[in-house]
């Protein structure tokens, strides 16, 4: 393979691994002593990729409100009739723990076998406290069970519930006071989000909650101007969240909030490709004003049933102006900003989690220019291959 010094790319490199950590990254030739050789036969090898936003537990699909979108009805049409996120919920509350985490297990699977060794998974589809905390906990225990870091959500803030239809600050009241303080205190979630739009919660009511995660400890993210310009960029960056997620509507004014603040731009083309949006989240005024901006799938089965970060790749480039770099950057290291992780995992490098992706590839650019497939030799977590065939392994003097 030929370096190329626009990824940071090295030919004839060579990682030397401790443990879970890497301690070596640069030319082989300048590698120190080590006692154990995998020769990756000249394979691309990169951090293993991040998904900064998933809504993976949840019941059923929504496959035909797709339809009904094909045939001219809108996101927030379908919603007023009772569809969109409420028909998740009626689903995922109907569901049986076994089989949220079975279903979830699989969809994790895919996103693992491209790569992906950290992801994010919210809550959101319960909008209850005993199903809240049984998404949440699903989301824990996929963790133990697949070899990848879960960064749990609470999402109770997804929408309204229809128990809830005519009282909706009756339920931010039961959100900041019963559910935020039951999460908090079993440790099942690492940030609070809040879907902040005309169709979901106000920015006042945005506000409360995230006021009230923020005195239970809890790092904040925001659903923010999906739909339109509610000045949820804005709030994100009042509260210094972790991030601002999807961003089609932001303002000027929401930009340079963002930029201030540091909070990174998660943008999430499978759900601008889905719901066939017009209106594209502004990449280059976001990047021109130094916004740290990431990518995801946004996994989920109203407006991205997607699970290859391979493709979220390739939709960033085609659809959204995204450089293959920026792509594969905005599924590393500023994934890894995305979730307050960048101080151990995103890039290779001394000091950082042995969290690799090997590749099947010439180029780094591939990994966002083919469509279906998947280049994925193997994929090694904390300094243990997971997946992949084995490769030629020797001792040191063999």
């Amino acid at each position: 393979m030929i370096g190329d010094p626009a990824y940071g790319l090295l030919d004839d490199a060579a990682l030397v691994i401790d443990g879970e950590t890497i301690v070596f990254a640069g030319p082989r030739a300048a590698a120190p002593a080590y006692d154990r050789t995998t020769d990756l036969g000249g394979r691309l090898v990169t951090p293993g990729l991040i998904d900064p936003h998933t809504h993976l537990v949840y019941g059923g699909n929504r496959a035909q409100e797709w339809e009904a979108r094909l045939l001219g009805a809108d996101y927030a049409e379908i919603a007023r009739r009772g569809g969109g996120i409420l028909a998740t919920v009626r689903a995922t509350r109907s569901a049986g723990y076994e089989w949220l985490l079975e279903s979830a297990h699989t969809r994790l699977a895919a996103l693992c076998a491209q790569g992906v060794t950290t992801v994010e998974i919210k809550s959101g589809y319960g909008l209850d406290l005993d199903t809240e905390i049984r998404l949440l906990r699903i989301a824990r225990e996929l963790g133990r069970r697949l070899p990848v870091d879960v960064r749990a959500t609470f999402l109770g803030a997804h929408t309204i519930p229809p128990e809830y239809g005519t009282a909706p600050n009756g339920y931010v009241a039961l959100v900041c006071d019963t559910m935020l303080p039951a999460v908090a205190a079993e440790g099942l979630a690492d940030a609070v989000d809040v879907f902040c739009e005309t169709i979901a919660f106000s920015s006042a009511q945005t506000e409360r909650i995230l006021r009230r995660a923020t005195e239970w400890g809890l790092r904040v993210k925001l659903h923010a101007d999906q739909l339109s310009d509610g000045g949820g960029a804005a709030l994100a960056a009042r509260f210094n969240a972790l991030s601002a997620d999807h961003l089609e509507y932001v303002s000027a004014a929401g930009i340079e909030a963002l930029a201030r603040a540091g909070t990174v731009a998660v943008i999430l083309p499978g759900a601008f490709y889905f719901l066939r949006e017009r209106q594209a989240p502004p990449v280059a005024a976001l990047r021109a004003a130094g916004v740290p901006v990431a990518i995801a799938t946004d996994c989920n089965p109203g407006t991205s049933p997607l699970v290859s970060p391979l493709l979220a790749l390739n939709f960033a480039c085609t659809l959204l102006g995204f450089t293959p770099e920026d792509a594969l950057r905005g599924m590393t290291c500023e994934a890894a900003r995305a979730l307050d992780l960048a101080h151990d995992r995103g890039t290779l490098e001394p000091g950082k989690l042995a969290d690799l992706a090997v590749w099947d590839v010439d180029h780094p650019a591939e990994l966002a220019y083919a469509l279906g497939g998947n280049p994925c030799h193997a994929v090694y977590k904390r300094g243990q291959r997971v997946s992949g065939a084995d490769s030629n392994e020797t001792r040191r003097g063999e």
